[in-house]
């Protein structure tokens, strides 16, 4: 709470200083002005990279996510009423709330009192 009160003051501190310090004198804002206008180029150029490098960005994080999903994991369900223990080898986006898919297809409908182990498979 008093983080939040501390936070408030000083934004409004920070606005009242802005407002009163004004936006600056007119000789100021022109020279802004012509040097933005001298060098168009340069600012289109800083733009189209941060597009491209935003972009890029993107389809980097999609194809890891997308990576990530279909890696194959070895899924161990543990039964303490069966006293049983049996693995499957499944893709990590198959693996939801109450039922896993294997690699093979096979649909596994689970029990409130199984428990999941997940860990990486093991290369052949």
């Amino acid at each position: 709470m008093l983080t939040q009160i501390l936070v408030t003051i000083l934004v409004i501190v920070g606005a009242i200083v802005y407002l009163r310090s004004g936006r600056g004198s007119k000789a100021s804002r022109s020279a802004a002005i012509a040097e933005e206008q001298s060098s168009p180029f340069f600012s289109r150029v800083i733009i189209y990279a941060m597009i491209a490098v935003s972009m890029l960005a993107s389809t980097g994080y999609w194809g890891w996510c997308l990576y990530d999903e279909n890696t194959v994991v070895e899924v161990t369900i543990t039964s303490p009423i069966e006293a049983m223990t049996t693995s499957y080898k499944v893709r990590k986006k198959d693996i939801e709330a109450k039922r896993i898919t294997t690699v093979d297809g096979i649909q596994i409908r689970l029990s409130n009192q199984e428990r999941l182990t997940i860990k990486a498979a093991e290369a052949q």
